[in-house]
């Protein structure tokens, strides 16, 4: 089954800090402080890798704000959104602005100068694989307080915040993470640029499948 509750938290940044290492076994955490009409929201977003052998992957780029409708416009606070196609909500996979490009169908390949003009018009944007250091470095540059930030994921049961800000589909038949799986439900963090683009931060796991059913399970 998918998550219980899914949403987008829209605010500003107050501040964020990384978790203390620590020998329990929890994995590691940047945490966003988000103040909202109820309160101060606090965000965590796993960029651990769970498995130090698979390790955590991540992207960073920019998008206007109207791919993000009807998300973008909604006023400050927890809005919880349909696990659908068209809510606001984001799917990694198939959400146009998110998705890996297709690209164009020739019979041959095209010209070097099409080429590098699809390359413009539409970039790719592969993963990035690396270290929990680096995932959270990464995050951290566009974690500026005093920006406007929407956090996509599932809400607290108790209190004011929110987790599973990650990938939410694809992870592997017996994983524990299993019956998590389901689309449109991903989680992201972005925060405002001062020309109303926002940038975006989206992460997930080398162990998630980049290809699923209609359940969000390995296809």
């Amino acid at each position: 089954m998918p998550l219980e509750a899914y949403g987008v938290l829209s605010g500003t940044l107050h501040r964020h800090f990384r978790d203390q290492p620590d020998a329990q076994g929890r994995w590691f955490h940047v945490n966003l402080e988000v103040d909202a009409p109820a309160g101060r929201y606090r965000c965590a977003v796993d960029v651990d890798s769970k498995q130090s052998a698979t390790g955590v992957q991540w992207k960073v780029f920019t998008l206007a704000a109207s791919v993000l409708e009807p998300a973008s416009p909604l006023p400050p606070g927890f809005h919880e959104l349909a696990m659908t196609s068209g809510s606001g909500a984001i799917d990694y996979l198939r959400h146009p602005a998110f998705a890996d490009r297709t690209g164009c169908l020739f019979v041959r390949r095209p010209p070097a100068w099409l080429e590098h003009l699809l390359a413009r018009l539409d970039p790719p944007r592969p993963w990035i694989s690396g270290s929990t250091l680096e995932a959270t470095e990464a995050l951290e540059e566009i974690l500026l307080p005093g920006r406007p930030i929407m956090i996509f994921g599932e809400p607290f049961d108790a209190g004011l915040g929110m987790h599973n800000i990650h990938q939410n589909q694809g992870d592997p038949y017996g994983s524990q993470w299993w019956d998590d799986n389901g689309v449109w439900q991903d989680g992201a963090t972005l925060t405002r640029r001062p020309d109303g683009q926002y940038d975006v931060f989206l992460n997930k796991f080398s162990t998630q499948a980049d290809h699923t059913d209609g359940a969000g399970h390995p296809a």
